[in-house]
């Protein structure tokens, strides 16, 4: 995914003011090589790409001044109730180094799964990202996860996740955390009938006495 860019002249927080009434949004890049860059975007053009999915778990391509870099978006700072962004964080990719990044998991098959479709168990997604090492050029932009294997009393765990070739997922602490949790159906109370109803009253009776 593109986006474009350009420098930025002066920093402090009376130039950010002054850039954010103009319809702009500074910004930074850090990392690599090169030193940290002071940047500006668009607001609106930036506002609709954070919409977007692929920009907050993919590289980037940033252009400015008709140079191409590749990035990935680290922050990013909102007004706590105004739509506005008030600043953004990009670091620079080294073709050549691993790279750690949270990527979406999308479910599928859930309502196929023996789980749902036989035993009407209650499936409640848990985990909605799951963090993974790769190189820049292997970075998925979201990973599939399929559920139609689920199964009453059965569980799915982030080293169950088929990842993509050169993808490995990162554990911490030795943690593998459950994707999904997965409830028996509630037990329904059947109300008696009016013949039960009737006939447990005179046995209610005799207990009292």
């Amino acid at each position: 995914m593109k986006f474009v860019a350009f420098e930025r002249a002066k920093q402090g927080t009376g130039a950010s003011r002054r850039l954010r009434i103009t319809g702009r949004t500074p910004g930074i890049v850090y990392g690599g090589a090169g030193d940290a860059q002071l940047i500006e975007l668009d607001h609106n053009n930036l506002w609709h790409a954070l919409k977007k999915e692929a920009f907050h778990a993919s590289v980037l391509d940033m252009e400015i001044d008709g140079k191409e870099s590749k990035v990935l978006l680290r922050d990013v700072q909102f007004h706590p109730f105004k739509q506005l962004v008030l600043h953004i964080d990009f670091q620079r990719v080294d073709a050549k180094t691993k790279l750690h990044m949270k990527v979406p998991l999308h479910y599928k098959g859930v309502e196929e799964s023996p789980a749902v479709k036989g035993d009407k168990c209650l499936v409640t997604v848990l985990v909605t990202e799951l963090e993974v090492s790769c190189m820049p050029s292997d970075l998925p932009e979201f990973v599939e996860v399929d559920l139609s294997g689920l199964v009453k009393n059965g569980s799915l765990r982030a080293s169950d996740v088929k990842l993509p070739k050169g993808v490995s997922a990162v554990v911490r602490g030795g943690k593998n955390p459950a994707l999904v949790s997965i409830a028996l159906p509630a037990v329904e109370e059947v109300a008696p009938t009016e013949g039960e109803a009737a006939a447990a009253a005179p046995a209610a009776k005799k207990g009292k006495k």
